[in-house]
């Protein structure tokens, strides 16, 4: 079983993907503790999902959507009914898979998990399993490697039932082949278009039209309840702004950051490198570095030799072929012996032999960079918007706590809190629920602002955070109610609503005569625009005219159909010619397909399994668990 779980990883994953929200691992003692129902999110076929684990699968799961938006993620998402039954629904399915191992006796031997976690490439340092390295991620994560490899247990354990059951799913190679000549079939097409706002533009609407339209569709001319709001914004921003820094704060960061703001020395050198090993004997020692002194000698009498000589003689072949040459380099590059003796020469100076863990280089400093430093007032304003950051991010908390109390505790103005942190109080326009500003825009924030406290009462919500530590909050100016809009204000745009519903009318009608006579093959007058190709697989016009088009039959060529657009238009379709493609049984597209179809039938299957499970395994929820905290 443990190996069909390895040769079906991909199956495995799509069928994982049901679960709704990633597996959390819980060790299977978990799953099988009693507790009271007071702190029970559920229970399934018996035993208990406690509270608590539902809040750390609740918080997980947060995070993870946090992570993956960048932390651009809506508050109200994160705290919806949707999201809480996502995550107990889930847990649910662990649950349910868990009894399902625990009746049949499903086990992971040691030897086993030893070989799932060798495998990780997290655990991994130069291809090998690390052990040094496991225990310090889960020590990271907070966990011990027995309550990780008791998770990992129980994930393998499911996974064992993902592969039974993925495994259990055959597609026919004809069944593969024939879908795949029905995508890669490929039709002929020319279209003639009916406008229906050409067709609308000599609709005549009278005043009783336009009357019976504007009592058919009320909520079509209902302005929604609408508001007039002033907020304040505190984020960091806001604290930077406030921050003062002293200048001699600033020369001080700069002077005790030199090798910040300045660029080390560097220098360019080139040298013969004649290899000997660590460990080689004294009398090989010897001779290596007696050649080594001859070549110095010979250089020193001669330098316009050393690129011929380090082309010769060199055994680095990363720098022999350009005679030896390394390029500029700083300190912390080379190894130690070899950049001390850089670092100690000369330019134009050949020193004297010296040897390495590569061998025994005779080294030539060619040319030096000397080191900078950027002047003061080049980085003064970096310097001071860094200060300020830091003094912004250790004053922040203490700030934003003042400023939510201050907001709470007078609730009839926010000019206290501007006044208090700086800040700048924005008046808004008219404004929907649909047409916010960003700040406002926060389901959270509109909730409150439209709520009663806010219209009724004329206080200002509490402060909301709204992502990425923004904090807002705001008070109503002036309100109105929803309202339907009097007809007179409306008309234009009734007539307009009339006339476009017309031309569909009279769009539909004329094609559908048009379709009628062609495929009596009567003539039409209709000018058909120019043939393009279309295939089943790659949709090159909108879904109902796909559908329409790749439906004709392809007897008795050319063939015609019709359909309405989104925008009313009547377009036809007149379908010259069909190809299709040649495809044999050994063709590798038929084989990816049938691994994409398998793909399907073992998410089906798997979740045909987790309801019958969950059948068998009463299952019985907490209300309270899918209840969003009232804020």
């Amino acid at each position: 079983m443990f190996e069909a779980v390895r040769n079906n990883k991909r199956v495995a994953q799509v069928i994982l993907a049901i679960l709704i929200v990633p597996f959390a691992f819980f060790g299977m003692d978990a799953y099988f503790s009693e507790s009271g129902s007071a702190n029970e999110a559920a229970r399934v076929g018996g035993t208990s999902i406690g509270a608590w684990e539902f809040d750390q699968a609740l918080r997980e799961q947060q995070d993870r959507l946090r992570q993956d938006a960048g932390g651009q993620v809506d508050r109200a998402l994160l705290e919806s009914a949707e999201l809480r039954r996502a995550v107990l629904e889930n847990l649910i399915n662990q649950r349910v898979l868990a009894l399902y191992a625990a009746e049949n006796r499903l086990v992971v031997t040691p030897q086993q998990l030893q070989e799932t976690i060798a495998g990780v490439p997290s655990f991994q340092e130069n291809g090998s399993f690390s052990l040094q390295r496991y225990e310090n991620l889960l020590r990271a994560q907070g966990m011990t490697p027995a309550s990780f490899e008791a998770r990992l247990a129980q994930d393998v354990r499911v996974q064992q039932i993902v592969a039974a059951v993925g495994d259990a799913g055959i597609v026919p190679k004809a069944s593969a082949r024939r879908f795949l000549d029905a995508q890669l079939e490929e039709r002929s097409v020319r279209e003639f278009r009916l406008s229906a706002k050409a067709l609308a533009a000599d609709v005549k609407v009278d005043d009783a039209q336009i009357n019976a339209y504007y009592e058919a569709n009320p909520a079509r001319f209902e302005r929604p309840a609408r508001l007039q709001a002033e907020y304040l914004v505190f984020d960091r921003a806001a604290v930077e702004r406030g921050i003062e820094v002293a200048d001699d704060a600033v020369r001080a960061f700069y002077d005790g950051n030199p090798q910040r703001f300045g660029v080390a020395e560097e220098r360019q050198a080139r040298h013969i490198l004649l290899a000997l090993d660590q460990g080689a004997e004294q009398a090989e020692v010897d001779r290596v570095m007696a050649e080594a002194r001859a070549l110095v000698e010979a250089l020193r009498a001669d330098p316009a030799r050393f690129a011929a000589l380090a082309k010769e003689k060199s055994q680095d072949p990363g720098s022999a072929g350009n005679g030896g040459d390394l390029g500029f380099f700083a300190r912390g590059v080379m190894v130690g012996a070899f950049e001390d003796a850089v670092f100690g020469l000369q330019k134009g100076t050949i020193g004297e032999p010296v040897r390495s863990e590569f061998g025994v280089h005779i080294v030539e400093v060619t040319d030096i960079k000397a080191s900078s430093v950027k002047p003061f007032e080049a980085v003064r304003e970096e310097i001071l918007a860094e200060l300020r950051a830091q003094e912004a991010g250790r004053r922040f908390a203490e700030l934003a706590e003042q400023f939510s109390n201050t907001v709470y505790e007078q609730p009839d103005s926010l000019q206290p809190a501007a006044e208090a942190l700086g800040l700048k109080t924005v008046t808004t326009d008219w404004i929907s629920r649909d047409s916010a500003p960003a700040a406002l825009a926060d389901e959270r924030v509109l909730s409150a602002l439209f709520g009663d406290e806010a219209v009724q009462k004329s206080r200002n919500t509490e402060a909301i955070e709204i992502g990425n530590g923004t904090l807002v909050s705001a008070r109503v100016k002036a309100f109105e109610p929803a309202r339907r809009l009097p007809l007179e204000e409306v008309r234009e745009r009734i007539v307009e609503l009339v006339r476009i519903e017309q031309g569909r009318v009279k769009a539909a009608s004329a094609g559908e005569a048009m379709l009628a006579a062609l495929r009596k093959g009567e003539p039409a007058a209709a000018s058909w625009g120019e043939a393009r190709k279309l295939q089943r697989g790659a949709p090159g016009l909108p879904a109902a005219a796909m559908q329409a088009v790749f439906s004709a039959s392809a007897e008795g060529l050319p063939a015609h159909v019709g359909v309405q657009s989104a925008e009313g238009d009547y377009v036809l379709y007149r379908i010259e010619a069909v190809e299709r493609a040649q495809i044999g049984d050994e063709d590798p597209r038929v084989a990816a397909v049938a691994g994409q179809y398998n793909q399907l039938l073992a998410g089906r299957d798997f979740g045909a399994f987790l309801s019958e499970l969950r059948q068998r395994y009463e299952v019985t929820v907490n209300p309270a668990t899918l209840q969003v905290e009232q804020r």
